[in-house]
């Protein structure tokens, strides 16, 4: 009786991973850049199940997070798509785990100031300059952390462009206070839900997001100009790289560029760092098929 039960019991954990090693090659782990969450779980990922079978399994953060998470080896995943090039250098090299070995830049977002239209402050961004409506008392702003996203150095830098070009010498003091405020400091993914439920008057979002979600936003004037360059890879020990394959082939193609433009992505020609040579044949050909 006792074998029969031991025998039973190595039956089902056999059959249990073999499942388990099933789902793994049935899904592609997708880590990326917090300012796509709506495009990526409502639109892309869905796309790319209909179209492959797979399942698409999405983790959003801002882009420096995910890489000291892949670098710490705290998280691990099959594709990484950045809103800035310069994260995929920390993952280059075998100093830095050789987690990544190429990446390609294939769209663009330019940085907006967006508010609630029901903000008390609403009516004013249509008759003042930004930057004054971001100095009126108990105005509450919103950013992400310059250490951990892009968009939150894109932000202090973009502030303190706008404080040279308008003489207003204490500007980012006025309107940001510290480079890490509390008040402000939010993780990418919560940033257009607090200000969509009015937990915050106005705040820095991409241009994929404003238009996206129709959140009413003020373009910069373009000596301030900054913007999301957005990039994916397959990781170096990403567990499906198969899936990962076509998870990347699905993005670059014909219908996965159309779905970016449709989410107010800023499609560009696709570009290569990095070792080419190391990609597979499938994402340079489909590449090709973009020039």
């Amino acid at each position: 009786m006792i074998r029969k039960v031991m025998v039973s019991v190595a039956v089902m954990a056999s059959a249990f991973l073999s499942h388990a090693a099933m789902a793994d090659e049935n899904a592609v782990n997708v880590l990326y850049a917090g300012s796509l969450v709506n495009l990526m779980e409502r639109s892309v990922g869905p796309a790319f199940e209909k179209e492959t079978g797979l399942h698409f399994q999405g983790y959003a953060a801002g882009s420096n997070k995910i890489a000291n998470e892949i670098k710490g080896k705290l998280r691990r995943g099959d594709v990484f798509i950045s809103a800035s090039p310069k994260v995929n250098t920390g993952l280059m090299g075998a100093a830095n785990g050789d987690h990544v070995t190429w990446y390609v830049t294939f769209a663009e977002s330019p940085l907006m100031i967006g508010y609630n239209p029901r903000s008390k402050f609403a009516a004013d961004f249509k008759t003042k300059r930004w930057d004054k409506v971001l100095q009126e008392p108990g105005i509450r702003i919103g950013r992400t952390d310059p250490k951990l996203d892009p968009k939150g150095a894109f932000t202090v830098a973009m502030v303190t462009k706008a404080a040279d070009l308008y003489h207003q010498p204490d500007l980012v003091e006025k309107t940001l206070g510290a480079a890490e405020n509390p008040d402000q400091v939010l993780p990418e993914e919560t940033l257009v839900g607090r200000l969509q439920s009015g937990q915050l008057d106005a705040g820095f979002f991409y241009s994929t997001e404003t238009s996206d979600l129709k959140i009413p936003s003020i373009r910069p004037a373009p000596e301030l100009q900054a913007k999301a360059s957005y990039t994916l890879t397959i990781l170096g020990d990403a567990p499906n790289s198969v899936g990962a394959t076509r998870f990347v082939d699905f993005l670059l193609s014909a219908k996965g560029r159309e779905l970016l433009k449709e989410h107010g992505v800023d499609v560009i020609k696709p570009a290569i760092t990095g070792n080419a040579q190391a990609m597979p044949p499938s994402l340079q050909a489909v590449i090709d098929a973009a020039q």
